[in-house]
């Protein structure tokens, strides 16, 4: 996941626990990016207000280089206007959510773009 809030980033970790994946967490669009680009994971939640580089930025960058095209993408963002998710779905985002989230609704959607990979 790339997402700046800490509190954020331990609560998705917890709902993912019972999925029994690995989760990675990166602070900032930039270290998100190099992780992506290093470790090519299944999929990404995606934050849009993030320091360093925002969530488009990083998801441009996933989407033009041939390595990263395919990582699914789930926009997780406080920005709830239909233009947000519009834009997300654009720009090549495999889902799009907004904060505050429920967990199960998370993990239901993760579980769905992980089965897709």
């Amino acid at each position: 996941m790339i997402e700046d809030s800490a509190s954020v980033r331990r609560l998705i970790e917890v709902c993912l626990r019972v999925l029994d994946v690995e989760v990675s967490a990166a602070a900032d669009g930039i270290e998100g990016l190099d992780a992506a680009r290093a470790t090519l994971p299944d999929v990404i939640v995606l934050d849009i207000g993030l320091p360093g580089m925002d969530g488009w930025e990083v998801l441009s960058h996933l989407r033009s280089a041939p390595n990263t095209r395919d990582i699914k993408v789930l926009v997780l963002t406080a920005h709830a206007q239909p233009e947000v998710a519009q834009q997300a779905a654009q720009g090549g985002a495999d889902d799009f959510m907004t904060k505050p989230f429920r967990p199960t609704e998370l993990r239901e959607r993760l579980e769905k773009l992980i089965a897709d990979t």
